[in-house]
């Protein structure tokens, strides 16, 4: 009876303990959820800007960079819209736009500015870690494609950030530029490529961990890895309270902040939702998977140097554009070709394939379903594409190098991407392919929905975000003065000055050893 009562009492006693512990709560003035190249980005320049600012990052993998950012999950390509041909939509008079196309060659100067000056000021000891000279190329096949093609040259070279550009359809030519493409080609098949040399391969993973790295040496910035944001909730005192749960022991916990940014890749949507701002209300998302073909050929490797972009099949979506693509991963030169596209439920490559089922809400299910319906083709051919065997997947990279021979080639899985979905009040709801930033009205939460060319544009986005959601410190002299000299552009139009392009250039190509 002693004993029994013993172990009640002990029993008891622990449950004390247990039910006494107070859940552990932390104050920061910035949370930055998602360990990728956007909080990366964003909590550099916070840094930059106003060095004082407490900043906790939050990743729910034990390491950063290991979703979207991860050099073997995107294309690595620095979007300039220099051979993308997504960026420069033929028109049905047989004209090209390239508006967007010199928006983004725009945006990823700002980036190399932004990356020159972190090198400049030792952040980045090595840009060759993270950034490498390839040339950019379009190439296409058949006489309509090949006028298409001249058209964008003709049209692109007028203008500033697209000097340089070459254009050929001349086979020997095309021999010394992609060798591999040419051998065993038909001599008689119409095909035509654009040249840009000042193209880059850019490994947003390494970038990233070189960031964050950095930033950790910060007394008042903390990375907090296998940590899974459970809810985001408003306090009555404005500030912004986020429960995270350790993956290994656990434990929940509370962060209170005065903003939060959600740069979590795919899930950005599902925390989105959490928050209950009005602004996210009507959004929803579209997952696009994928898969590549990498070269395990070293021979074969070292005969492409170059990014060769062609034309997207009918019914792809913008990012499943093959390319022939030169990588630069952990020091060594790859070759992949891609990517193929898929579909799955899931919001992240590490994810749930509950993630979609959970992201719909009574907001959105209306511009969701519209949206499914008015893209049943898309649907069907991301479907086909994962009915696919190897050697259909070896037919279509035969097109850019006919010698292909499928023992040469593994397939490798690439990352999901999350397309938005908003409303629209003509379709109910429409599927768009880009990045989206969006906040609440006070700007106190923010969240980056959306896929290419986000990494690539990542500097001009965040800045622009800073901007929204903290509009009286942008307009602070002492804000702008530091901004202009991170980024000497800031604010000027390098496409409407070729002088001050030409200066911008060769200073960013110099630092980050791409001359």
């Amino acid at each position: 009876m002693i004993r029994n009562n013993e172990k009640r009492m002990l029993i008891l006693q622990q449950f004390k303990e247990v039910m006494g512990k107070k859940k552990q709560n932390t104050e920061v003035d910035v949370v930055l959820i998602g360990g990728g190249i956007m909080s990366a980005t964003l909590g550099a320049l916070i840094n930059e800007l106003n060095p004082d600012i407490n900043i906790e990052i939050v990743e729910r993998l034990d390491v950063v960079a290991a979703e979207s950012s991860d050099a073997w999950n995107n294309a690595g390509t620095g979007h300039s819209a220099l051979c993308e041909l997504n960026y420069t939509p033929e028109q049905a008079d047989g004209s090209v736009k390239v508006e967007k196309a010199i928006k983004i060659a725009e945006q990823f100067e700002v980036s190399k500015q932004f990356w020159a000056y972190l090198v400049e000021k030792g952040v980045i000891q090595d840009p060759s870690h993270f950034i490498r000279q390839v040339p950019h190329m379009s190439a296409v096949f058949g006489e309509k494609d090949v006028r298409f093609l001249k058209t964008r040259f003709e049209t692109m070279e007028k203008e500033t950030l697209f000097k340089g550009m070459k254009y050929t359809e001349d086979k020997s030519l095309l021999e010394q530029w992609i060798p591999l493409m040419m051998k065993d080609r038909a001599a008689n098949e119409p095909m035509a490529a654009t040249r840009m040399d000042i193209g880059t391969d850019v490994n947003f993973g390494a970038l990233t961990k070189d960031l964050i790295n950095y930033l950790r040496t910060k007394d008042n910035i903390k990375l907090s890895l296998h940590q899974e944001v459970k809810d985001i909730e408003r306090e009555d005192d404005g500030r912004w309270e986020v429960e995270v749960k350790d993956l290994k022991t656990g434990e929940k916990r509370d962060i209170k902040a005065q903003f939060v940014f959600i740069g979590a890749g795919g899930h950005s949507l599902l925390l989105l939702e959490k928050s209950g701002i009005p602004e996210a209300k009507g959004y929803g998302g579209f997952p696009v998977g994928g898969q590549w073909l990498r070269c395990t050929n070293p021979e074969i490797i070292a005969q492409h140097r170059a990014k060769v972009y062609g034309k997207a099949s009918v019914g792809a979506p913008p990012m499943s554009v093959p390319h022939l693509d030169t990588r630069y991963i952990d020091g060594k030169q790859a070759l992949l070709f891609g990517p193929y596209a898929g579909f799955s439920t899931k919001f992240l490559k590490q994810g749930s394939y509950f993630d979609l089922p959970a992201s719909i809400k009574l907001s959105n299910i209306k511009p969701m379903l519209s949206a499914g319906l008015d893209n049943l083709p898309l649907t069907k051919y991301l479907i086909t594409e994962v009915m696919k065997k190897p050697k259909d997947k070896l037919d279509a990279l035969k097109q850019f190098m006919p010698t292909a021979r499928l023992e040469d080639w593994a397939i490798e899985k690439a990352g999901q991407r999350v397309q938005v979905i908003k409303k629209d009040p003509k379709h109910g709801g429409v599927l768009e392919f880009g990045t989206e930033v969006v906040s609440s009205a006070d700007g106190s939460i923010a969240a980056l929905l959306g896929a290419s060319p986000g990494a690539s544009t990542s500097v001009a986005i965040m800045i622009q975000l800073l901007k929204r959601c903290f509009p009286e410190r942008a307009k602070s002299d002492e804000y702008r003065k530091k901004l202009r000299e991170m980024i000497p552009s800031w604010g000027q139009s390098l496409n409407d000055n070729p002088e001050l392009c030409a200066e911008i250039r060769s200073h960013t190509h110099h630092v980050l050893q791409l001359d």
